[in-house]
């Protein structure tokens, strides 16, 4: 790509970028710092910090990010160690089997966990059937661990994140160096604390910065939980009164700095760190294969993670079928009329309609800039194009809440988002549809680069050398080698944003535009079989989601966990 096409493309994704990304935030954070006169105060700040409210608030979304983090390590780190270092029965399956709970968004598998864990749930049922509960004396565990309940469905939601990047990290080890330290006669914890561990580093913390973001600003677990006491909901909450309280952007800009303090120690400690990074050694580690007793231990550990990590699942789809479901194990009937029911119900069609147009409408515009940016870093030589990069990856970094939080701000009548709503007739089409875009971006972004960086240019260069244009070798060579990657990006940003939760539940005020997101949590609130039709839509989803991620990682290979970094 010549210098001039490439500072072209760069000046007008910066434009997009800038305006739709960085104005929005710098918007919320102006608001946040300005009084009612215009000028620069931090009462608003301290008002965070003094209002014991607020503060509650913000120390629980803190707590729930960090605790979530631990407890996803937990899990994650000892079934990466074993994947990379045993073959066992079933490994192939099981490793694709733990990463099931992706299928399922984490407030929508909340929804069948309250009815597990409730005071008439299954848990209770079952432990007093087997006498270890007394029946006129059940435990109430969601009111009693609410946040023990959010952390449970963050942990077993996001771990699937955290072992793909853990994964791809060991993978990428020099194996001489552990057989170096063994023949040294170093012990196998020593070897994986001084050179297995700290080598992997990067990727555990390019999971782990995902993993906290995403937990300490969920917005739809806590929702569906009732914990009220966490600050993505106190900030949802005061959405109905921005004009004349500016807390919630008080309470949006200590939740992006914090955001975005993670981001930049995960790339400042390891953005230009080579260790455990570099390219996959020749020598590939010599996995022990488990035999006996020992390969079916492995393999139940992992068989057990996933059951429980699909207990969401079976929730949601026992619900959804569910005639009568109160104080019994399983369902004491069961009915396919819920999906029937589902699909008569005018706000369940129109969401799903609704999310088809924004979604796709996301996914076009991701395609269209992914590749030109991916274009720019890979064949372009300009200066600056791994700062673009980097800005990419942004969005991954600032929480979802902050930026659909800007968009609602800035679409006010005579904002600067205004004529957007306009545009859409007045409705939120065009806002989510940028909300959806930008959130999305860097998925189709590191899809493009990792397909440009594994096809050959000298392809490119043959076919221009033989007097085909830019535009007929893009069409004809470059596209084709790299349409695998893109239409990988591509689904797991539109399977993705058809699930999207901060953005739906913000910028959709009305029934006519409510997102699938928006409409399963509209329903959990109706009378009669809400929470049941509520669940078959969540099932829909789930099924969606499974076909979309099997097929991008199908497509991508072993890459995907590069969609997954910092």
């Amino acid at each position: 790509m010549n210098s001039k096409k490439a500072t072209i493309i760069t000046i007008l994704v910066t434009v997009f970028f800038g305006y739709f990304f960085v104005y929005p935030v710098f918007e919320i954070l102006k608001v946040a710092f300005q009084d009612a006169d215009g000028g620069f105060t931090w009462d608003y700040l301290l008002n965070i910090f003094m209002n014991p409210n607020y503060l509650e608030g913000m120390w629980n979304a803190f707590c729930l990010g960090i605790t979530s983090t631990f407890v996803t390590f937990i899990i994650a780190l000892p079934l990466a160690l074993a994947s990379y270092r045993w073959i066992f029965p079933g490994k192939k399956w099981l490793n694709i089997l733990i990463l099931a709970p992706l299928v399922l968004p984490p407030f929508v598998g909340a929804v069948g966990v309250k009815h597990i864990l409730g005071v008439e749930g299954a848990l209770n049922a079952f432990l007093t059937d087997i006498g270890f509960m007394d029946a006129g004396d059940p435990t109430d565990w969601m009111g009693q661990s609410k946040f023990w309940g959010v952390v449970l469905m963050n942990a077993l939601h996001l771990y699937p994140i955290l072992f793909i990047n853990i994964l791809a990290a060991l993978n990428k080890l020099d194996p001489a160096m552990e057989q170096a330290a063994q023949n040294l006669g170093a012990s196998p914890w020593k070897r994986f604390k001084k050179i297995t561990l700290p080598l992997c580093m990067p990727g555990v913390f390019a999971g782990a910065s995902i993993v906290f973001i995403w937990s300490f600003t969920e917005l739809g677990v806590p929702l569906v939980f009732d914990y009220h006491k966490v600050a993505p909901v106190q900030i949802y909450d005061g959405i109905k009164d921005l004009n004349n309280n500016p807390t919630p952007y008080a309470l949006v800009a200590v939740m992006l700095l914090i955001s975005v303090v993670v981001f930049g120690v995960s790339k400042l400690i390891f953005g230009k760190n080579n260790l455990g990074s570099t390219p996959r050694p020749k020598a590939r580690y010599a996995q022990k294969s488990l035999t006996g007793w020992q390969g079916w231990l492995m393999a139940s550990g992992f068989m057990m993670v996933f059951l429980i990590a699909a207990v969401p699942h079976f929730g949601v789809l026992f619900l959804s079928v569910s005639g009568d479901w109160y104080g019994t194990i399983f369902p004491e009937s069961m009915t396919s009329q819920h999906y029937t029911d589902g699909l008569g119900h005018p706000m369940v069609m129109s969401s799903i309609k609704n999310s088809l147009i924004y979604s796709l409408g996301a996914t076009l515009l991701d395609v269209i800039l992914g590749v030109a940016i991916a274009w720019v870093i890979v064949r372009s030589k300009i200066w600056g194009r791994n700062v673009i990069d980097a800005l990419m990856m942004l969005p991954l970094a600032v929480p979802g809440l902050v930026l659909a939080f800007g968009y609602r701000a800035l679409s006010d009548v005579g904002g600067p988002f205004s004529w957007i709503v306009e545009m859409g007739g007045g409705g939120p089409l065009f806002l989510l549809i940028l909300a959806y875009a930008v959130r999305r971006l860097p998925y189709v972004v590191r899809a493009a680069v990792a397909g440009l960086q594994q096809s050959d240019p000298v392809l490119e260069e043959a076919a221009q050398s033989m007097g085909a244009s830019p535009r007929r070798t893009f069409k004809r060579i470059a596209l084709p080698l790299i349409g695998a990657s893109v239409t990988a990006g591509a689904i797991l940003a539109f399977a993705f944003a058809m699930l999207e939760v901060s953005d739906s539940l913000i910028l959709a005020q009305q029934v006519d535009h409510y997102p699938v997101t928006k409409a399963i949590y509209a329903l959990l609130s109706t009378l009669r079989n809400g929470h049941e039709i509520a669940a078959a839509l969540g099932v829909w989803a789930m099924v969606f989601l499974a076909v979309a991620i099997a097929g991008a990682f199908v497509l991508i290979g072993r890459k995907g966990g590069g969609l997954f970094r910092l």
